[in-house]
């Protein structure tokens, strides 16, 4: 007997039907990771200082607490209600060089870990739970470097722990990359915002015990209020000390860094004569605060044209040996 087999090539053409199957089947999907319809991402609201040590708090720049929401993103608003809007969430650290936070495989796989035989390489408050879809970090603190990993550069990241938003993609959320640096390197280290009674090489661009540091010193300028003093009183003096070897880049930089110090509540006053019926105030860096006429104190910026014509007035007679401090 001979039996013939023929093959045959069937082409698939796609109905109506199947394209509805396809359809429906996406919609499922999205449905079971986003049942309401939303696209949930955590976000870090503010930025991480570029340059930690170890030992040392995790801070925002010049400081500041470090706060993160749950964002709908086909909205873009903060999801203030629901379940979602008080969940858990892990704090971990990541490569530095990591940008994909798309894909909850790949974040998992660039979590760093401590070395070994090494403590745990963040430690503190490593949960932080939302309240009405903003959530703010705790105390954390590094043990180790960042110099031993490829890109020499970590980063912090968030995501859902374990038992919360269980069937609901909830995207993770990464800072920009930093340094952790040894902890001796913080005796070299600017402060943000700096204070003014800080030594002047805390400013940005001034090398303890480097040239411009001498420089400064020499001219009898030793804190960071004697620098922003002369700032306000003579910067061309301040510049003529600084000039040789530095840019205007630079200069823009320092100047910039001083000017984030906060300010003391000192007030010092300057009367054009006995009298005292008409006065200039100014605050703790002899910047100008307010004019003194008879018995009102007037700010600044509400005064006349006439006000301020006997302000400059008044201010080109001031000499800080007849400043005298309120009380």
């Amino acid at each position: 007997m001979c039996v013939c087999v023929c093959v045959c090539k069937v082409k698939v053409v796609s109905s109506p039907f199947h394209v509805a199957l396809k359809v429906n089947f996406l919609c499922q999907l999205f449905i079971r990771l986003w049942p309401d319809g939303r696209n949930l991402q955590l976000h870090f609201r503010s930025r991480l200082s570029l340059s930690l040590f170890t030992g040392g708090k995790v801070e925002g720049e010049q400081g500041a607490a470090i706060h993160i929401v749950l964002l709908d993103v086909n909205t873009g608003h903060v999801v203030t209600s629901g379940p979602e809007s008080t969940i858990k969430l892990d704090v971990v650290v990541l490569e530095g060089d990591f940008n994909n936070e798309d894909d909850e495989e790949e974040f998992e796989s660039h979590v760093v870990k401590e070395r070994e035989g090494k403590r745990p390489l963040l430690t503190g408050d490593l949960q932080v739970t939302l309240k009405e879809g903003v959530g703010t970090l705790g105390e954390l603190t590094f043990t180790d470097n960042s110099s031993w990993i490829r890109s020499r550069k970590f980063r912090l990241g968030l995501k859902v722990a374990s038992g919360f938003c269980e069937g609901i993609r909830v995207g993770e959320a990464k800072t920009e990359a930093f340094t952790v640096k040894d902890h001796r390197g913080e005796l070299y280290k600017k402060h943000y915002p700096p204070a003014l009674n800080d030594d002047v090489w805390r400013l940005e661009k001034i090398g303890k015990d480097g040239s411009f540091h001498k420089r400064l010193n020499k001219s009898g300028i030793f804190t960071i209020e004697d620098f922003v003093r002369l700032v306000v009183r003579d910067s061309q003096k301040l510049w003529t000390i600084l000039s040789s070897g530095m840019s205007n880049k630079m200069w823009d930089a320092l100047i910039e860094h001083a000017k984030t110090c906060a300010m003391s509540g000192k007030l010092y006053v300057y009367y054009a004569d006995d009298t005292r019926n008409v006065g200039v105030v100014f605050n703790s860096i002899y910047e100008l605060s307010g004019l003194i006429t008879g018995e009102q104190y007037l700010l600044s910026d509400s005064l006349s044209d006439s006000q301020k014509v006997s302000m400059r007035r008044f201010c080109w007679q001031c000499n800080s040996c007849f400043i005298k401090t309120l009380p």
